[in-house]
C-alpha cells in the first residue's frame, strides 16, 4: 500500500455481491477510510471483515475535514475515500479533496466499480452517447425549467437522480415542457425489486400507479428525434429569413421555430442566420 496516497474506491449501489475484490483489499490495507456516513459504511465493512478505522467526510464537514485528511496524506497516511453507495465524487462530496491532493503532489488512485449513472444508462434503452449527468433533479422551479429546456436543445441522454416523493411532480414538469421526450425510470438498481419503466414522458405520467413509490430512482431522458444534420446552413438561414419576413417573427422566435422543426441545436441555427453579418 503506497504511503501518502488517496484511493477513490467504488462500493456497491445496492447488491453487496458487486463489491470488487480489489476494493475489499484496498479498504483493508489503507490506514484510514473517509466515509460519507460512518454508520452506513460500518455495516458494509463488517460484511467483508474489514476493520480499518473510519473517519466521517460529508457535505457538512467537507471543508474542515478535508484539511485534516490532506495533512494526514502529506504525513504519509494512505486513505480510502468512499461514499454511501457507488463511485465517490459523483453527486457526492469528494472532488475538492481529490483536487487538493493532486495540487499538493499526493498521488490519487482509482479503484473503479459500481456507478449508478452508467449502470442506469446501460439499461435505459436510449442512445447512450453523448450523455450529460445533472445530479439530483433541481427543486427550484427556475433551474428545473432551464434543465428541461436543455433536454430539447441537446441531442443526448440526460441523467438525473430523483426521490420517490418527488417523482410525480418531476414527471409532470417534464411532460409540460417536453411531452414527447423519451424517459427511462430505473428503480432500485441491483436490488430485489429492480425495474425499468420506459416511454414518452406523458405516457409515464399516466402509468404512475405502476411505478413503485418507494426506493431510489435514476431517470434517463432523451429529447427525441435524430437531428437533421444534413440540412445545410444556407437552408437554415433561408427558413429563418422566411419566418421573419412572412410571419413577422423576431429572429429569436424564428431561430427557435426552425431549430424545433428540424431538431437542430439553436446555436447552430443562430450561427447560420447571422453568418452574413459576421462575415
Amino acid at each position: 500500500m503506497a504511503a501518502g496516497c488517496l484511493y477513490v474506491v467504488a462500493t456497491p449501489i445496492g447488491n453487496l455481491e458487486d463489491m470488487a475484490p480489489r476494493a475489499v483489499r484496498v479498504l483493508g490495507e489503507v490506514d484510514r477510510i473517509a466515509a460519507e456516513d460512518t454508520r452506513h459504511s460500518r455495516k458494509l465493512l463488517s460484511r467483508f471483515n474489514i476493520h480499518t478505522p473510519l473517519i466521517s467526510y460529508h457535505e457538512h464537514n467537507e471543508q474542515s475535514r478535508g484539511v485534516e485528511l490532506l495533512k494526514r496524506l502529506e504525513a504519509g497516511e494512505s486513505i480510502a475515500l468512499i461514499s454511501d453507495a457507488g463511485t465517490p465524487c459523483i453527486s457526492d462530496p469528494g472532488y475538492r479533496l481529490v483536487r487538493a491532493a493532486a495540487e499538493c503532489g499526493v498521488p490519487v488512485r482509482t479503484v473503479p466499480g459500481p456507478c449508478a449513472v452508467t449502470a442506469a444508462l446501460s439499461i435505459s434503452g436510449l442512445p447512450p452517447e453523448p450523455f450529460a449527468f445533472h445530479g439530483f433533479f433541481p427543486r427550484n422551479a427556475g433551474k428545473a425549467q432551464r434543465l428541461l429546456e436543455r433536454i430539447g436543445e441537446w441531442e443526448c441522454a440526460h441523467i438525473v437522480f430523483e426521490s420517490p416523493n418527488r417523482l410525480p411532480q418531476t414527471l409532470q414538469r417534464i411532460t409540460e415542457t417536453a411531452p414527447d421526450a423519451q424517459v427511462a425510470i430505473i428503480h432500485e438498481m441491483t436490488k430485489v425489486h429492480e425495474g425499468v419503466f420506459q416511454g414518452a414522458a406523458q405516457e409515464l405520467v399516466s402509468r404512475l400507479e405502476d411505478i413503485p413509490s418507494k426506493g431510489e430512482y435514476v431517470l434517463v431522458l432523451y429529447g427525441g428525434g435524430k437531428a437533421d444534420a444534413a440540412l445545410p446552413d444556407e437552408a437554415l438561414r433561408e427558413e429563418v429569413d422566411a419566418l421573419m419576413k412572412g410571419q413577422g417573427l423576431s429572429r429569436r422566435d424564428a431561430v427557435r421555430a426552425v431549430a424545433e422543426q428540424h431538431n437542430v441545436p439553436r446555436n447552430r441555427v443562430y450561427a447560420a442566420a447571422t453568418a452574413r453579418e459576421r462575415s
